[in-house]
């Protein structure tokens, strides 16, 4: 069985000021173009499919216009939701949407019930377990503490029991919204961090013949049968090196894997610039990215005048203006940013108790800390589940 997994389109995102919908509308048509050219069998979309839980209206409707086009292949596509959904707004019509050979998965009950698929050799069982946020999940799972890995081992549970009392030689796809250990992120997914702890391992997901991830931006192998397809579309500068692309797998009679990446269409470049102003306008290095989009991160000690009028004539694309004055160490003028850069929440109100009281919190107080970061992004996630 042939299997185009892609993941994280993000429909309604914008690219700092930049709007992305006829980018991602192109992407969905390059989409449709795949499936054709390529004799695709089923299509696997896992999650963040809106970048946000009340997502605008043109999204909605490009959305909408995806669907159509999907259905009228004939090719059945399996979606689940992510954490920048709403999954009950995604879900609304599944059974309906669902006779036309679209399968929206957003129901964490119905982890273990999967969408039965058949080529020549057999059928294949797609389970998709749309992304499980512990605080809200953990009881319908049945887990008694909150965190990504109990809920994903429960619903990775309900997989295996259901695949164990099928016909042997059931081959199985697992789609999953994680950040899964080996991973690299980049700047532009959301913190799903709990008890402060934001990865799973791979392990979890052992038993199955493929597992088609989402959530991380990067298109990336943790091992032949975990994989994640990225965003078809850069969301952050952090994505500059990234190969935007989708997972072409093939899936033997046996459950052996076999992948190939599709590459999809970026509207630009994207580029980086780091040095004092007037290096980066006069550098013939940097002439490649007269077109991209460019961040430029200016090291003059001092601030220069109208840098953004300046960069923007020699690089009209210009969207992110940095300042980084390069200092000696220790300098008090190095920014608060600066010293911040790379660090978690938990890591910062550690830090902020040590500076107040002059010595850091002891393990009973990191446990309050922790409990009162992850209890805020329950709320809020509950909150944005409930508009």
């Amino acid at each position: 069985m042939r299997i185009l997994h892609t993941s994280d389109w993000h429909l309604g995102r914008s690219f700092h000021r930049v709007g992305m919908l006829g980018a991602q509308a192109e992407f969905i048509g390059h989409l449709v173009a795949t499936v054709r050219e390529h004799a695709v069998d089923a299509v696997v979309v896992s999650g963040d499919v809106y970048d946000r839980a009340v997502p605008p209206l043109a999204a909605v409707e490009l959305f909408d216009d995806a669907l159509h086009r999907l259905a009228g292949l004939g090719v059945p596509t399996v979606m689940i939701s992510g954490n920048h959904d709403s999954a009950r707004r995604l879900g609304v019509g599944a059974g309906l949407i669902g006779r036309a050979g679209i399968h929206l998965r957003t129901d964490p009950s119905a982890s273990g019930t999967p969408v039965m698929l058949s080529d020549r050799h057999g059928d294949v069982a797609f389970y998709g377990l749309p992304y499980l946020e512990p605080a809200l999940v953990k009881d319908e799972l049945g887990v008694q503490k909150a965190g990504h890995e109990a809920v994903l081992a429960a619903a990775m549970d309900r997989v295996r029991a259901d695949l164990a009392a099928r016909p042997r030689g059931t081959r199985s796809v697992v789609l999953a919204h994680a950040f899964v250990t080996g991973g690299t992120p980049s700047d532009s997914e959301r913190d799903i961090t709990v008890g402060g702890v934001a990865a799973v391992p791979a392990g979890v997901f052992d038993g199955v013949d493929y597992v088609a991830l989402g959530h991380l931006h990067g298109c990336q192998t943790l091992t032949e049968r975990v994989r994640y397809s990225g965003s078809p579309l850069p969301y952050s500068f952090s994505e500059a090196d990234h190969r935007k692309s989708m997972w072409l797998v093939d899936l033997d009679a046996g459950g052996g894997v076999t992948a190939e990446r599709i590459d999809c269409p970026v509207p630009r470049a994207l580029a980086r610039i780091r040095g004092p102003l007037e290096e980066l306008l006069a550098d013939p290095g940097l002439e490649p990215h007269r077109e991209a989009w460019v961040e430029a991160t200016l090291t003059d000690p001092v601030r220069p005048a109208d840098p953004m009028a300046r960069l923007t004539e020699r690089f009209p694309h210009t969207l992110s203006l940095v300042f980084a004055p390069e200092r000696v160490p220790g300098d008090p003028a190095v920014s608060y940013a600066h010293r911040l850069a790379g660090r978690d929440d938990q890591q910062i109100a550690e830090d902020f108790v040590a500076h107040v009281r002059g010595a850091g919190p002891d393990e009973r107080e990191r446990a309050v800390l922790r409990d009162a970061i992850d209890a805020v992004r329950a709320d809020q996630t509950a909150h944005e589940v409930a508009r």
